[in-house]
């Protein structure tokens, strides 16, 4: 490259939005302290506050039933009550809080 030019990655709403959660899937164990394999993932981001929350939970109960994210909890609701778990996902440490899905019904509650 040369000393008089700049090289540019402009990129739109989706592709920002894969991008956040491809690296979330990429650096998975890192992050949530939990094997990639067996588990599930849901996610939302909220454009206007700049917010974005990844939950994880077990994929499979004891029995090898598929546990799903419950649809009575609404991930964009979740965004709007619980706090941020951590002021930067680079740091070292732990960056998450763990929930029930009872727990999370009734932050939604809360509302």
């Amino acid at each position: 490259m040369k000393e008089n030019e700049c090289r540019i990655i402009k990129i739109d709403k989706d592709a920002l939005y894969e991008f956040i959660y491809e690296n979330f899937i990429a650096n998975h164990e890192e992050l949530m302290d939990m094997d990639a394999v067996g588990n599930m993932n849901t996610f939302a981001i909220n454009w206007e506050t700049g917010e974005f929350i990844f939950c994880a939970h077990k994929d499979e109960d004891e029995k090898g039933e598929i546990i799903p994210f419950p649809k009575d909890i609404d991930v964009n609701e979740l965004l709007k009550v619980i706090p941020a778990t951590t002021t930067s996902i680079l740091e070292p440490g732990k960056k998450y809080k763990d929930y029930t899905f009872d727990e999370l019904r009734e932050l939604q509650k809360s509302r």
